[in-house]
């Protein structure tokens, strides 16, 4: 059993918004163990952490580029939120995203590829980015996507420049429809995945420990109601019904009408542009999601750098 730390406890009670008595609680009752105390609390109904995404904290920009029926989606992190402002980062990160294509999202060949124009490697490049701009910087991640017959549609969320900005969305559609219409949807598409952040296009295709870790919850939940397991089993599945219009994309509600189902949206889409539609996949890079920065006292400091 792990030691339940004052620290644990804090970081349990600032994931999850839970009471310090509650969080220490619910370490308590599951070994110290952080992600079955959340559950924990969850089941008692005193958190919805595990619907967050996570803390974010990490600056920088994320950025999609796409070439023909390949995208590409990068995230370059600083220190600060001034650097993202700045047009050299801006440009860097956008020719990262570029390259990032030419070498399928291998993150090993991107930092060795040669940086346009500079007469260096990508990594190279960075640590020369560091250097002059003074703060400390890291590609962090790379991801690429494919199309055969269809579009590739992009969204960017916040954007700083083109195509680089906080959240960048690829969408993937298989089509043999008019490809106008087909790119109008697709952006669509894109903008309700960043704003709806699906976990998974379809439910087949949802993470089954996802699944499981999201049963077990509501399956404890039932219980306290003290209803018989026949109930509790109907009671679950209508549960996960309601989940799964949260975290599968088309089980979703489409954001631009607010109230079409996204599976009926992409099939009108499909009639409109003359071929059916099929969303092979998606890719969202949300700016410092998972990433947990340092929070200091921002008042302490100034008054430290007055020498108060």
């Amino acid at each position: 059993m792990a030691e339940i730390t004052a620290a644990l406890v804090k970081e349990l009670r600032e994931q999850t918004g839970a009471g310090m008595m509650d969080c220490k609680k619910a370490l308590a009752e599951n070994g110290g163990d952080l992600d079955q105390a959340v559950d924990w609390l969850r089941t008692k109904g005193l958190s919805a952490a595990a619907k967050k995404s996570g803390r974010v904290a990490a600056e920088g920009l994320v950025a999609v580029a796409v070439d023909g029926n390949k995208g590409a989606v990068v995230e370059v992190n600083s220190e600060t939120d001034f650097v993202s402002r700045n047009e050299q980062f801006q440009d860097f990160v956008r020719g990262v995203a570029s390259l990032a294509l030419a070498v399928d999202g291998d993150m090993d060949k991107l930092l060795a590829a040669d940086y346009p124009g500079a007469g260096r490697t990508v990594a190279d490049q960075l640590t020369h980015m560091i250097a002059t701009i003074g703060e400390n910087m890291t590609i962090r991640r790379c991801d690429v996507m494919t199309v055969g017959n269809g579009v590739l549609s992009t969204y960017v969320h916040n954007a700083m420049t083109d195509g680089v900005g906080k959240i960048a969305v690829l969408v993937g559609l298989e089509s043999a429809g008019d490809k106008g219409k087909l790119e109008a949807f697709g952006k669509q598409l894109a903008m309700h995945v960043a704003a709806a952040k699906p976990q998974s296009v379809s439910r087949d295709e949802l993470d089954p420990e996802i699944l499981e870790r999201e049963r077990v919850v509501l399956s404890e939940q039932a219980r306290e109601s003290g209803k018989p397991e026949e109930i509790i089993g109907k009671m679950v599945e209508g549960r996960l019904r309601k989940f799964y219009e949260e975290v599968c994309l088309l089980d979703q509600t489409f954001v631009i009408d607010g109230e079409t189902q996204v599976s009926k949206a992409v099939e009108a889409a499909g009639k409109d542009a003359g071929g059916a539609i099929s969303i092979n996949g998606f890719k969202m890079f949300v700016l410092g999601e998972g990433i947990e920065k340092e929070v200091g006292d921002f008042a302490a400091e100034v008054a430290a750098a007055a020498g108060s």
